[in-house]
């Protein structure tokens, strides 16, 4: 047919123009899936700040459990039961539900309390035995003292104890209590490492064992599973 001329394009340049193409369209998706991580990867590295500072903060003259409560022993001899800023810190904001009411008795590593974090749950449990004498009533006008004092205003219960000198020998107080903290800012680097590591390999484990620190609220854009793994890790009684 006039006008009309045949173009083998295996013998042009066409067929290179054709994978060309297929590439570009198989690149897409793993753009998109690569910038994920990269945005996944940015959230953790601006997750790395000062959790030292609020570990040098953290009073010296309390008793600090292995699970992140402390306790107090008052001039009255009832036992105040708070939490530690390094748990406070790294879940944000949270909202106490408490497990138990006054004059209920408990023993050392009994559930005593939820904290919530936007839908999710960390269970606290109790570092000594005894009677509980009440909750701490701010908590119910003013929820976000529990972050904003936890060494104060923000404790959770008091309990007349039932074997303090017994259960407090477990805990740790004063220089101990500050060189424990700091193996549980590592040990925490080290989790969020393991665990966000699916995310984005090349960038967090570099991210977080750097030597940066942990800044507020790490848990709080992480998984449900990862909360679960925390918990299991950090806060279940040993």
């Amino acid at each position: 047919m006039d006008g009309f001329s045949y173009v083998n394009i295996f013998e042009t340049k066409g067929i290179e123009y054709i994978v060309i193409i297929i590439f570009l369209l198989l690149l897409i998706p793993f753009y998109v899936i690569l910038n994920k991580k990269k945005e996944i990867a940015t959230e953790i590295r601006k997750a790395i700040n000062y959790l030292s500072a609020k570990i040098s903060n953290s009073p010296q003259g309390l008793y600090y459990s292995n699970n992140h409560t402390w306790t107090f022993l008052e001039k009255s001899g009832a036992a105040t039961i708070g939490l530690d800023n390094v748990l406070l810190h790294i879940t944000g904001e949270v909202s106490v539900n408490y497990l138990k009411k006054p004059d209920d008795m408990v023993r050392k590593g009994d559930p005593i309390a939820e904290i919530d974090q936007k839908g999710r749950q960390l269970r606290i449990f109790s570092p000594i035995s005894g009677k509980i004498l009440k909750t701490n009533p701010i908590l119910d006008e003013a929820p976000g003292m529990v972050n904003e004092d936890p060494y104060d205003k923000g404790w959770l219960y008091a309990v007349k104890p039932s074997a303090w000198k017994t259960e407090t020998q477990s805990c740790y107080l004063a220089e101990e209590s500050k060189e424990w903290l700091n193996r549980e800012t590592i040990r925490i680097k080290d989790f969020m490492a393991e665990k966000t590591a699916a995310y984005s390999p090349e960038h967090t484990l570099v991210t977080l064992q750097d030597g940066g620190e942990i800044s507020d609220s790490l848990l709080a854009e992480m998984p449900d599973e990862l909360w679960k793994d925390f918990q299991k890790a950090f806060l279940d009684p040993k």
